[in-house]
């Protein structure tokens, strides 16, 4: 039996947290609250995230020390926002993730250092690669709390091992899906950020359903190609079909950019009322300052500083990226939004 830590205890690590224990797994759990871990230790849930769901205590090791986490279990997952991921994991020992599993729930750069969590692990950890999963949506964290019928992508290249940790996470409420396309599904993941703070952006300057359904579908193409151009590959568009080679398990895809993790979770991120990222581009385009708007903000939203990684990136991969470029030079060149989808509107098609 494999024994899970999770660093990390917002809306998404708490979400985690409750499908594994769901499926009767004991968790030691990272806050950096003392004060909400004797709140969960008393009241049995978060304090500030998904408050109502419940927790079975005894299936909780609570700890402040990050190190407790990693050092008691076999595998770790980090759900911590990209942005402070560096804060929590610099002051840990250079060999701590030594013979670790690690599963990445961060949807977003690393922004010190521009990078993926899987770079940045083994530039500082020397983490391999084979040791390494990542496992992304489209799945909300509310509607894991509500036990509404998700699905969650669990990509890595050892696709054994990549089967035995999905099967850890699947409930009557979750099902797994499974690939070995760790930097395709990390870069969606990034860009459909971006998109979803357009979106929230086209939402608050009153454009409507049928404006919105064609920028997602161009959002779409540009994240398609931004992929191929990054030199992923079987990135196609219309089939979905079995991996070619031998099968570990029915649910082992070939790359699909059309499939759930790409697709649907820029759709999900771009429409739900759940997005934090629609949210922020919302306030955008009702005429809030960027700064007042990540103010007003409970949450993290990743778009923010996904756009400015994104926009380093593209410098080398010279993808055209109209959409995620216009959302990149609204927050932070103070492009006006107005003009901003102006020029959105003329690359449309």
């Amino acid at each position: 039996m494999m024994k899970f830590g999770i660093l990390g205890s917002g809306s998404w690590g708490t979400a985690l947290a409750k499908i594994l224990t769901d499926n009767g797994q004991t968790i030691y759990w990272w806050n950096r609250s003392e004060a909400a871990i004797q709140y969960l230790q008393t009241r049995a849930h978060n304090p500030q995230y998904l408050s109502a769901v419940h927790f079975d205590i005894d299936k909780l090791r609570l700890t402040t020390d990050p190190a407790e986490v990693i050092n008691n279990c076999d595998c770790i997952v980090i759900a911590v926002p990209s942005a402070y991921a560096e804060t929590a994991l610099n002051e840990l020992d250079r060999n701590i993730f030594e013979g670790k599993k690690i599963i990445s729930a961060i949807k977003g750069m690393l922004p010190e250092q521009n990078v993926l969590l899987n770079d940045y692990l083994k530039n500082e950890f020397a983490v391999k690669l084979e040791n390494y999963f990542t496992v992304l949506g489209p799945c909300h964290a509310e509607e894991v709390a509500a036990e509404k019928l998700s699905y969650l992508t669990f990509s890595g290249i050892d696709e054994a091992t990549t089967h035995q940790l999905a099967g850890y996470f699947k409930t009557g409420y979750l099902n797994t899906v499974e690939n070995n396309d760790i930097y395709g599904v990390q870069f969606a993941a990034v860009l459909k950020n971006i998109y979803a703070v357009g979106a929230g952006m086209a939402h608050g300057l009153d454009y409507g359903d049928n404006f919105l359904s064609v920028l997602i579908a161009n959002s779409a193409d540009e994240m398609a190609g931004f992929l191929r151009k990054a030199g992923i590959q079987n990135i196609q568009v219309g089939s979905i079909e079995h991996d070619q080679r031998p099968a570990i398990n029915d649910q082992q895809h070939t790359t699909n950019y059309a499939a759930s993790v790409y697709l649907g979770d820029l759709l999900v991120t771009c429409y739900s009322l759940h997005s934090r990222n629609r949210s922020f581009g919302n306030m955008i385009g009702k005429g809030y300052a960027v700064k007042a708007a990540r103010l007003e903000m409970t949450m993290v939203a990743e778009g923010y500083n996904a756009s400015k990684c994104m926009h380093i990136i593209n410098q080398t991969i010279l993808a055209e990226m109209p959409i995620a470029e216009t959302v990149y030079k609204i927050l932070w060149e103070n492009l006006p939004v107005a003009e901003g989808f102006n020029k959105i509107e003329q690359t449309l098609v």
